[in-house]
C-alpha cells in the first residue's frame, strides 16, 4: 500500500494491518484480531472530514456508541466528562445533523475521550473547519496535553506544528528527520532546504534576531510574540 501520512496513521491506529513488519502498541500487536478491542481502548482516530465519523441522529447516542461496542462501565459519567472536555455539554441531546462541521469534530473527540485511551491520534483534524472552530480544538489539544495524553497530530498547516512537543517531517515514506520544539529555531534551516514553510510565529523571532532582537517564547503564539514586543519597545 501506498504510505501516505493519513495511511501512516491508520496503520497506527489498527485501522490498516501492515503486509510486512509489525507494530506494537504498549505490546499489542496491531495485526492481533483477539486483541482489537483492547487496542481500540488504547488508541484513538479522529479524522479529516468530520461527517466520516458521526454514525446517529443524537449526540449522546454518538458518544455512546464506542462504549457499548468495548462494554465499558460507568458509560453515563464517561459521557458527560467527555463532553464537557470539548465544551459540547449543553448539546447532549442535540441533533447531530444540525451541528457545524467545527462542533462534529468536537464531538468525534468526545466519542474518543469518553473511551479513555492512552494516545490519541489526529488526522488533520482541522482542515475542514472555519477558524473559530479550529481555535477550540487548539484549545482542546492543549488542555489534553497538560492531563498527560498522548497525542499524535498529521497536519499540513505548517503554523500548527507549534502545538506539538516534538516535531517530525515524513519525506518518501521515511522519518526525514525530528526535533522537539524549542529546538525549532536552530532547525529552521533544515526546514527550508526540505520546502517546508517556516511557522508565522517563527519567521517573525528570525525577523527580529536579524536586526539584533531576541526574543524566547514559551508558548509560541502571536499573542506572546505582541507582548514580548511590547515588554521591548517599553525599555
Amino acid at each position: 500500500m501506498a504510505l501516505g501520512k493519513s495511511t501512516f496513521l491508520n496503520l497506527i491506529s489498527g485501522i490498516f494491518k501492515p503486509t510486512k513488519g509489525e507494530i506494537l502498541i504498549d505490546g499489542i500487536n496491531t495485526k492481533s484480531k483477539k486483541d482489537f478491542l483492547e487496542l481500540r481502548k488504547k488508541i484513538g482516530i479522529v479524522f479529516q472530514n468530520p461527517d466520516n465519523q458521526i454514525l446517529f441522529p443524537r449526540v449522546y447516542d454518538d458518544v455512546e456508541f464506542a462504549l457499548k461496542n468495548l462494554n465499558l462501565d460507568n458509560k453515563k459519567e464517561r459521557i458527560e466528562n467527555a463532553l464537557k472536555k470539548v465544551n459540547m455539554s449543553e448539546f447532549k441531546e442535540s441533533d447531530t445533523y444540525e451541528l457545524s462541521l467545527g462542533q462534529k469534530q468536537r464531538i468525534n473527540l468526545a466519542s474518543i475521550l469518553a473511551v479513555k485511551p492512552k494516545y490519541i491520534v489526529l488526522d488533520e483534524p482541522t482542515t475542514m473547519i472555519d477558524s473559530n472552530e479550529k481555535e477550540n480544538v487548539y484549545k482542546i489539544i492543549k488542555e489534553l496535553k497538560q492531563e498527560k495524553y498522548t497525542i499524535i497530530f498529521v497536519t499540513n498547516n505548517i503554523n500548527e506544528i507549534l502545538l506539538s512537543d516534538k516535531i517530525f517531517v515524513l519525506q518518501d515514506k521515511n522519518i526525514k528527520f525530528s526535533f522537539n520544539k524549542d529546538e525549532i529555531i536552530e532547525n529552521s534551516e533544515i526546514l527550508k532546504n526540505s520546502e517546508v514553510r517556516i511557522p508565522d510565529v517563527i519567521q517573525i523571532i528570525l525577523k527580529l534576531k536579524e536586526n539584533n532582537i531576541n526574543i524566547k517564547p514559551k508558548n509560541w503564539t502571536i499573542d506572546e510574540m505582541i507582548s514580548e514586543i511590547i515588554k521591548i519597545c517599553k525599555k
